[in-house]
């Protein structure tokens, strides 16, 4: 679904008002625009660069051939191939770093708990030639926290600076994409500069983790398994490119879907594969997973909620009680205190949504301090790069995918030991510049270019 306010399109001198041009196709598959007088001019073909995307996971899947030829899982073969047959002195670390939603997609399809998925999938990845199998829910600990602060400051701000609220969730690539490309320089003061748990992963592992391993950044090749085809555009940003060593933070996105069509290249069922022990970014094997409290698409709002609560007013909140408005994927949250609404957060999921989001915002008539925004209906667990379970319906398929993903204890990202030994000793602790290099990005107002095309599809 592409919201129609990203279709206008004009082109290059045309008058306001006039009527919509004709579109005339040749049998060489040329087009031509007809306007009212007759008068035929050739349209050039655009061109679209992984980049240049506007990112809506519906339009990606139709085009992956054109869109995300470098970010497939034929390239990570490739790289492992090549891997193979290079001297020891050239090859590269592989490193694969898992979302824990394209987990639960997986062990739904494969009919599996979510443990004995991990523990197969870093078996069935090892076999292939990868060396270290990393779960992103360690780096989500890092967004959680990042968002946690950021949003007390904001908060702390409100008065002197009238874009600190509402901020807006920041892990949503495909949100990102839009906000930058449709609303530019109005809405990205509003969006919290936290990294994604998929970028954060990227840092740690080309920064931390290569130094553990007395490498340097270029010298890993790091693929990571996420719910939609949008963490590839996400990867490809130049933010995310280290000049210095020429590498991304992230080399390859692949989907939940490109695993399981990797499973099939190589002829296995992961029901099949025998269990390995669970890597971890500090070394130390972990035989159990744990997630995060909030729903599927990483609890951004329930964890911002209850930290700041205690921590601006001392209010310890138990349970969150959720008020749906016009439907499920926009619902409001509220602290109150003797009928005084301290906090007002929602969560926006799906463009209508978005869409409405921004225009309160745009008539100034936005009442909420954070909005957990995400492209996606129903969030990343519905992401366009899950696995469709054959002979289910798209809701009872969603519904397993989040028994599945909930059934893990939710850990408290304070309370993550090796999370505050990062902290301490490779981020210089909370809150100080490195962590704040590290963990933080920006955004880049993106202006609308004319197309060749007048035309209202």
């Amino acid at each position: 679904f592409i919201p129609s306010s990203l279709l206008s399109c004009s082109v290059p001198g045309s008058k306001p008002g006039k009527a919509a041009a004709k579109i005339r196709i040749e049998a060489d598959g040329s087009y031509f625009q007809v306007n009212q007088d007759g008068e035929a001019q050739k349209l050039e073909k655009a061109k679209i660069s992984l980049n240049d995307c506007l990112a809506c996971s519906g339009c990606i899947t139709s085009a992956e051939s054109v869109l995300v030829s470098q970010q497939s899982h034929e390239e990570l073969c490739k790289l492992l191939a090549l891997n193979k047959a290079a001297a020891a002195h050239e090859q590269k670390l592989v490193v694969v770093s898992v979302s824990p939603q394209s987990r639960a997609s997986l062990a739904a399809r494969c009919k599996l708990g979510l443990l004995e998925t991990a523990q197969k999938l870093t078996m069935f990845l090892k076999s292939l030639g990868v060396h270290y199998v990393f779960d992103t829910t360690f780096s989500r600990n890092f967004s959680l926290l990042e968002s946690q602060q950021e949003f007390v400051r904001r908060f702390q701000r409100r008065a002197d600076d009238k874009k600190a609220l509402p901020m807006l969730a920041s892990a949503c690539p495909g949100w990102i994409c839009y906000a930058e490309k449709t609303h530019g320089s109005f809405i990205i003061p509003h969006i919290s500069t936290t990294k994604s748990p998929q970028q954060v992963m990227g840092s740690l592992v080309k920064g931390y983790f290569a130094e553990q391993q007395h490498l340097s950044p270029d010298r890993i090749y790091h693929v990571t398994v996420m719910p939609c085809y949008d963490r590839k555009l996400e990867a490809s940003r130049p933010d995310f490119f280290n000049q210095e060593y020429q590498t991304r933070d992230v080399d390859c996105v692949i989907t939940t879907g490109e695993v399981l069509k990797l499973l099939e290249q190589e002829g296995v069922s992961l029901a099949d594969v025998d269990p390995a022990p669970l890597d971890t970014l500090l070394g130390v094997p972990s035989g159990e997973l744990r997630g995060h409290a909030g729903g599927g698409s990483g609890g951004y709002l329930e964890h911002i909620f209850t930290h700041s609560a205690l921590q601006l007013f001392g209010i310890h909140v138990d349970s969150i009680h959720y008020r749906p408005l016009k439907n499920k994927d926009f619902q409001e949250v509220t602290l109150e205190r003797d009928g005084e609404v301290l906090l007002h957060f929602a969560l926006a999921y799906g463009f209508r949504n978005i869409q409405n989001l921004v225009q309160k915002l745009k008539r100034g008539k936005c009442p909420y301090h954070y909005v957990e925004v995400m492209a996606c209906p129903s969030g990343c667990l519905n992401g366009g790069g899950q696995i469709k379970l054959e002979g289910e319906s798209s809701k009872e398929e969603l519904q397993k995918v989040e028994r599945l993903y909930e059934s893990l204890r939710a850990e408290v990202p304070e309370e993550n030991q090796a999370v505050r030994e990062l902290y301490q000793h490779w981020l210089g602790g909370w809150g100080s510049d490195r962590a704040l290099q590290v963990l933080h990005t920006q955004y880049h107002a993106v202006e609308r270019a004319n197309s060749a095309l007048n035309i209202k599809w």
